[in-house]
């Protein structure tokens, strides 16, 4: 197994453009090896476009594309070693399951036992061994997608590219997958790169996330350095749930500003860089607690049971709306409408953002 260290895909500065429109404003991206990386991102927003790029289907309008070091730009798509599972599975409707899975090797000119020997492995490894001469018809759509799965991965190439194969099933089975895909790829040291628009998928499966809007790449990092310290308003408001406030800013200093809210509550909160003046506050509504006295008051309007947890919906002083979540537990007091509540900012709840 290679090193984590180890650079496998390098993206310089690429751009891509149909005729007037320009998909891919100069995107530069370094993919580690043994990783699962995800492009996340709205429709439109050029990740597709990018997976798309590294396997082949399209030419690079300018920029650089690099696999282990090597440049890839003159490699036709069968000589590059990437795979690519599809939102749409494209099995082969009159072959059976293990045929399917063996067809790349065949290909590659492996012969009968070899690849019947790689195919039954592959099998196994996506549970699916008891199922080897059923036709496709025969199988579940989630089955379907362990056998795109285990094609794909049955001639061991060194990048798997996987545009949105989750978005066909249901939520319980999408669920099991991202479990069975954050394993596979851990077990094969396989480097997956994952394309999507959902970020609960995102931030349960990947190492590092690459958020993406309107052909640029807005922010990358850990899940948790995604979620939990955004640095623009796209980012903030498209991962998760959160509250947004413009509130004013009177200095930045060392990464932490002080802010005013609406209705006059003052505090100090984690800045990205910006100036003085009106900027937007990102607020997580699970990290707000409902304290008797607390500094920030607000009015209940609603609440919303979600199962585990609560949706408490609220105004401010000023009117502004805002949510608050908390745990479904037997000993949370849940507030009426039309309570008077105090709010409680956890440390590190609200963090200000660049426009």
């Amino acid at each position: 197994m290679k090193s984590k260290m180890t650079t496998a895909i390098d993206i310089r500065d690429v751009v891509k453009t149909f005729g007037e429109v320009t998909a891919l404003h100069g995107v530069s991206l370094g993919i580690a090896d043994n990783a699962f990386f995800t492009l996340l991102g709205p429709s439109g927003c050029g990740k597709t476009t990018l997976l798309r790029l590294i396997a082949g289907f399209e030419d690079v309008t300018s920029g650089e594309i690099r696999l282990f070091g090597e440049s890839i730009a003159r490699l036709e798509p069968n000589r590059r070693p990437v795979n690519t599972v599809f939102q749409h599975y494209a099995l082969f409707p009159h072959m059976s399951v293990i045929d399917n899975v063996a067809f790349g090797l065949k290909m590659q000119g492996m012969d009968l036992p070899a690849r019947t020997a790689r195919a039954g492995q592959m099998l196994e490894m996506v549970h699916l061994s008891d199922y080897a001469d059923r036709l496709p018809a025969q199988l579940s759509g989630g089955q379907q997608q362990r056998v795109a799965l285990a094609r794909a991965l049955a001639p061991a190439p060194k990048v798997l590219l996987l545009d949105e194969p989750l978005s066909a099933l249901d939520l319980k089975l999408r669920q099991a997958m991202r479990v069975e895909l954050k394993q596979l790829q851990e077990d094969t040291g396989i480097t997956f790169i994952f394309v999507t628009h959902d970020q609960e998928e995102a931030l349960t499966m990947s190492d590092r996330i690459a958020v993406m809007s309107a052909g640029q790449v807005q922010q990358v990092g850990s899940a948790q350095e995604i979620y939990e310290a955004p640095v623009n308003l796209f980012v903030a408001d498209f991962i998760g749930e959160t509250n947004l406030l413009q509130v004013e800013v009177h200095e930045v200093r060392e990464g932490r500003a002080t802010v005013t809210l609406p209705g006059g509550h003052r505090f100090a909160c984690p800045s990205a860089p910006v100036a003085p003046g009106r900027h937007a506050l990102s607020i997580r509504p699970e990290r707000v607690t409902i304290t008797p006295g607390a500094d920030l008051s607000a009015t209940v309007d609603r609440v919303v049971y979600l199962g585990s947890d609560l949706q408490v919906l609220v105004r401010l002083a000023d009117g502004s709306p805002f949510t608050i979540r908390l745990q479904n537990a037997a000993r949370t007091e849940v507030p009426g409408p039309g309570t008077r509540i105090g709010l409680h900012l956890e440390e590190g709840a609200a963090r200000l953002l660049a426009d």
